[in-house]
């Protein structure tokens, strides 16, 4: 748990249960696809059980597709293995109010199985493990997510219904920076930069993007378990509250052929006392460290075998075309939006951005790959190369695999990945990959209804 002063205190929630301005908590846990999973608490058993001892959940919600369907493949959890339950543990350090549910606080989980040990295939887990390994050498990683997500006129039960065709975005055109573009929706963007102001982030802005109804509201970087938290949870109740709004809004990587919605990720490392680690001196090549330098080589180095991570679906991977503001060079560059790894800010704000996540990617893996990464350019002290200064989408640069087929292969086989994850954690996403490439082979689109039906 990171050292900080928790949004909610036990005490505080005792006091709000107490005069029944809370009745209900929330125990949940970010699943592989980085969405809360988890259980609505009576606040009072809450209080007088669950605090002490936890509770349980099926072990299959780390082992299902994205529709929730049991499938095979899952060394932890299966028919032959009986389908048990993990044990559910509050992280008192999230502890929070949710002002979108009414009387309600939400507490993220960790997850263990009934000896006591860790579920080390939870995302959560992964996260850890890489965060300790990373203190080890006396740093800390601190983490921004910039997550972008298009808003629609129809209510999600409308859109289901429509089959995701055809729907109304809450703009017509490129409202990119537009300050009428956002004030067309800002009742919606208002309730949820306060309500998760409430819930104890800390909102920087909000702005409009390219693809008509596109927006992104942006938040104060922290410790990096700390953002990943957070993102899981505010992604759940912006949906919420944009429900409640009779509206509907989607984060999925690519909605159609326009811009898609990214996930940028900006990392950086502080040493003991709290200076920023990436920080060069008067001498030191463009403001760099040496350990900014190495952690970004090992970035580079280790991208394409970690690109399942941070583009975790089917769909991911279509945002990579040249020109769209998504990457498809692994390359860097100081202040370049057309390299998967931008350098940005000067002095104690010196980072990184990686720009190949997008809106579906599950935080907590993908930021475990970015430190996991990092950490294998500063053993091997890897030397960076040199910057690109140009339009990268055009230089000779190793490309951003091009489908998730490619990723889960060069996942699978990667003697990086099973050093810094181990075998089980490697094993669980690749068979996550492969239900998903098997669920969509198998699948008839409106594109090959369209294409084949009369004149084929």
């Amino acid at each position: 748990m990171a050292d900080r002063t928790p949004p909610l205190s036990i005490e505080e929630l005792h006091a709000l249960v107490a005069t029944g301005d809370v009745d209900t908590v929330v125990l949940a846990f970010p699943d592989m696809q980085g969405r809360l999973q988890g259980k609505r608490f009576a606040a009072r058993f809450f209080l007088d059980e669950v605090l002490q001892h936890g509770t349980e959940g099926c072990n299959y919600l780390l082992a299902v597709d994205a529709d929730m369907n049991t499938v095979d493949g899952y060394a932890m959890s299966s028919w032959d293995r009986g389908y048990g339950d993990f044990a559910m543990y509050p992280d008192l350090g999230t502890l929070r109010r949710v002002p979108w549910n009414e009387g309600t606080a939400l507490v993220i989980a960790d997850l263990a199985w009934a000896d006591g040990t860790p579920v080390v295939a939870a995302p959560r887990q992964i996260l850890r493990r890489q965060l300790d390994r990373l203190a080890a050498l006396g740093l800390t990683a601190q983490v921004g997510t910039e997550l972008e997500f298009i808003v629609f006129k129809d209510t999600y039960e409308q859109a289901w219904d429509a089959h995701y065709r055809d729907l109304t975005p809450a703009n017509q055109y490129n409202i990119d920076y537009s300050v009428l573009g956002t004030g067309r929706i800002e009742p919606l963007l208002r309730r949820i930069r306060n309500d998760m102001t409430a819930a104890g982030l800390i909102v920087e802005s909000a702005k409009g993007e390219c693809n008509p109804g596109q927006h992104e509201i942006v938040f104060r970087y922290d410790d990096a378990l700390v953002t990943c938290d957070q993102h899981a949870i505010y992604k759940t109740g912006a949906k919420e509250i944009a429900s409640q709004q009779g509206v509907s809004l989607t984060f999925m990587a690519k909605y159609n052929e326009r811009e898609g919605n990214s996930c940028h990720i900006h990392l950086s490392l502080t040493d003991p006392t709290g200076t920023n680690a990436m920080t060069g001196g008067p001498t030191d090549p463009g403001g760099m460290s040496e350990v900014m330098r190495h952690f970004l080589a090992g970035q580079l180095a280790a991208l394409r075998e970690f690109a399942l991570l941070y583009a975790p679906n089917i769909n991911s991977y279509k945002r990579f075309q040249p020109g769209s503001f998504a990457p498809t060079a692994i390359a860097w560059g100081h202040d370049n939006r057309t390299c998967a790894l931008r350098v940005v800010g000067h002095g104690p704000s010196t980072r990184f951005e990686n720009r190949v996540p997008g809106g579906d990617v599950n935080p907590h893996l993908a930021v475990a790959g970015m430190v996991a990464a990092g950490l294998y350019g500063i053993e091997h002290r890897l030397e960076l190369t040199d910057a690109c200064a140009g339009n990268a989408y055009t230089a000779d640069y190793p490309h951003v695999p091009t489908t998730l087929r490619e990723a889960a292969d060069l996942w699978e086989h990667s003697a990086l990945a099973r050093a810094a994850f181990g075998d089980e954690v490697v094993d669980h996403y690749r068979n996550m990959a492969r239900v998903e490439l098997d669920a969509f082979d198998a699948a008839v689109t409106d594109w090959e209804l369209r294409r084949s039906f009369e004149r084929m």
